[in-house]
């Protein structure tokens, strides 16, 4: 795989991964939430928990990716944080389709 390969398919994983929390009601996109809750929407909280864990899974792709093409490169806490600002953009069109979008009917 060369880097540009690699970084399209980051890109394409973590616009996905980030939108997921926001377009469906299951936890993790695959488990039902426990029977009290079915009918209710998910809470942001949860939503926003969901987001964090899908941050690190592309973030464990990315990296096995980097080191599968090179030498993977040692980051401080800088990184993380402008590429979970980032994911936070990347998730903004999900979040505004469930919160800002008014439904007819």
């Amino acid at each position: 795989m060369d880097v540009d390969a690699g970084i399209k398919i980051i890109i394409v994983l973590a616009v996905l991964a980030a939108n997921l929390p926001f377009v469906n009601q299951r936890l993790f996109a695959v488990l039902l939430l426990p029977v009290s809750m079915r009918g209710v929407r998910k809470s942001l909280w949860l939503r926003l928990f969901e987001l964090l864990v899908f941050y690190g899974m592309v973030g464990v792709v990315a990296r096995a990716i980097e080191g599968h093409i090179g030498m993977v490169a040692k980051q401080s806490w800088a990184f993380y944080v402008i590429t979970f600002s980032l994911f936070l953009v990347l998730a903004f069109p999900g979040f505004t389709y469930q919160y800002l979008y008014k439904r007819h009917g």
